[in-house]
């Protein structure tokens, strides 16, 4: 659920096969890290828009909700805010941003901030988009591609084409 719609910008609904639901993106660079973050194989899980928290500004008593909740492999949650980079230059986004990533600090809890010139790199976005709509929703097992690929000895870090063609022969879907 939004919390604060903010204006004019475009919404979107990304089919999420990791939470096995939709997920709801406030703009097209939530969008892109709905993308990056369904790709990742370090993160199992994510929600838009988790409970809100409050933090100390100065005397007062603020009330702040992440774009993102990412739950990594090792259990560390991640609490996510995605900003354009032009938006960071802004004094009181900045200010806020500090005060909530102190307070997250010394809470020991773990928080980031995705701007549109990580979100946006290429090859990066591209192959995450790619993946993500070739993707099969019943896609062989992990052990299965992980068989295929090796057969096919390739290594990683590689370029998308040289996975993708391996396999084909054999079967599986490496998306």
């Amino acid at each position: 659920e939004v919390i604060s719609p903010s204006g004019g910008i475009m919404r979107a609904k990304f089919p999420s096969q990791k939470n096995g639901r939709l997920v709801h993106c406030e703009g097209l660079l939530e969008l892109d890290a709905a993308y990056l973050l369904e790709v990742n194989q370090e993160v199992t899980r994510y929600s838009e828009q988790p409970e809100p928290f409050h933090y100390p500004d100065g005397g007062r008593t603020r009330r702040y909700t992440p774009d993102f909740e990412v739950t990594l492999k090792s259990g560390e949650v991640v609490w996510v805010e995605v900003k354009p980079l032009r938006s960071l230059a802004k004094p009181e986004v900045r200010r806020t941003l500090d005060c909530v990533s102190s307070h997250l600090q010394r809470t020991g809890k773990a928080f980031a901030i995705l701007t549109d010139k990580t979100l946006r790199q290429e090859p990066l976005r591209s192959n995450a988009r790619r993946i993500c709509n070739k993707v099969a929703r019943n896609s062989a097992s992990v052990t299965t591609l992980h068989s295929a690929l090796s057969r096919g000895a390739i290594s990683f870090p590689t370029p998308l084409g040289a996975p993708t063609a391996a396999p084909q022969p054999l079967g599986p879907n490496p998306y």
